[in-house]
């Protein structure tokens, strides 16, 4: 028998996407699965959005987060297969055929995830780029995920309630890596199913693009370092990521050298760690490419290099100060 899916969404002022996320969820072709959305005390009009679906809608009366929404939803679920979603996803036809079929062959002990289709909900430049980043780090490692990301998360509800879910008041981004960890250590087998996809809506900017970089960066890093595991490669804080941040490091302050002294030594130094950045990166460098084609590829590269990584290097920066001030607070 097909299992019974309970999809779960945590929803906080979703109001401009909670009712494309809840469209897609019930166009799904596969039978059965229910519908819960969690809503974290939204100030907007998502209550009115999520009432016109036929969702089961649990509304919390104060603030608490992610992670509490979406283990009361758990709580409140009927399926013995739970699958995560954001409200800012969109489900696929096929999305919960392909979590069933991947969860009755893999067995009950395997925590399997989702990933983001490579063409996002809205178009332009940082909406692909970032999908297209995600889509590919995501699924590098698909038998060996470091984590599941709650995007698209396909659990057992006994699993789930046996590790006591999502932490609650914890880093921000960084509550599904933590929930990952634990459930490994339990020793439950964890993958990504590449063609198990959600696409989302970003509206990203450059400037919504950068931060959310430094954002993620600055928490990733607080909980790398309190995990010992800043050099591991780890889904979007990939091995690329992180050598590419480095090495913009290193061509700042070669830059820095050059403005001081003034000697074109430290302006030919700088193609070195460049192309180190493009080798270690070339085949996201080839799924831009695959992705949106050689203007988009050309782009991208461009941003990944020379931009996007400054905004990484100052979010962990800010992270490594935070982490310090939390230890001497202790």
């Amino acid at each position: 028998m097909a299992p019974f899916i309970s999809i779960i969404i945590p929803n906080r002022n979703g109001e401009a996407t909670i009712g494309l996320c809840l469209e897609a969820a019930h166009a799904s072709k596969y039978e059965p699965f229910e519908v819960i959305v969690v809503d974290d005390h939204s100030e907007d009009g998502s209550i009115e959005a999520i009432e016109r679906f036929p969702c089961k809608l649990i509304r919390l009366e104060e603030h608490g987060g992610a992670s509490k929404a979406r283990n009361i939803g758990a709580r409140h679920s009927r399926g013995g297969v739970l699958f995560f979603t954001d409200a800012d996803c969109l489900l696929q036809e096929d999305t919960l055929a392909i979590a069933a079929e991947s969860f009755s062959s893999n067995g009950p002990g395997t925590v399997i995830g989702g990933t983001y289709t490579p063409d996002p909900y809205d178009r332009g430049f940082f909406n692909s780029f970032q999908s297209i980043f995600i889509n590919y780090s995501e699924c590098k490692n698909a038998d060996n995920a470091d984590y599941v990301a709650a995007h698209a998360m396909v659990i057992a509800a006994d699993a789930f309630k046996e590790n006591q879910g999502f932490p609650e008041n914890f880093l921000p981004v960084a509550e599904d890596v933590e929930f990952s960890h634990r459930l490994r250590r339990a020793g439950r087998r964890i993958i990504i199913n590449p063609r198990l996809q959600v696409r989302h809506i970003f509206n990203f900017s450059l400037y919504r693009s950068l931060l959310n970089a430094v954002h993620k960066s600055m928490n990733w890093t607080v909980y790398s370092i309190a995990n010992r595991d800043v050099f591991a490669d780890s889904g979007t804080a990939s091995t690329e990521l992180k050598t590419t941040a480095g090495f913009c490091g290193v061509n700042v302050a070669l830059l820095l050298l050059f403005a001081y002294f003034r000697d074109p030594l430290f302006l030919y130094l700088t193609a070195a760690p460049i192309g180190l950045s493009l080798w270690v990166s070339r085949n996201l460098l080839m799924a831009f490419l695959k992705g949106g084609g050689a203007l988009f590829a050309a782009a991208a590269t461009a941003y990944f290099l020379f931009l996007y990584p400054l905004a990484v290097v100052g979010g962990g920066l800010a992270g490594l100060l935070r982490y310090h001030s939390r230890q001497e607070r202790r």
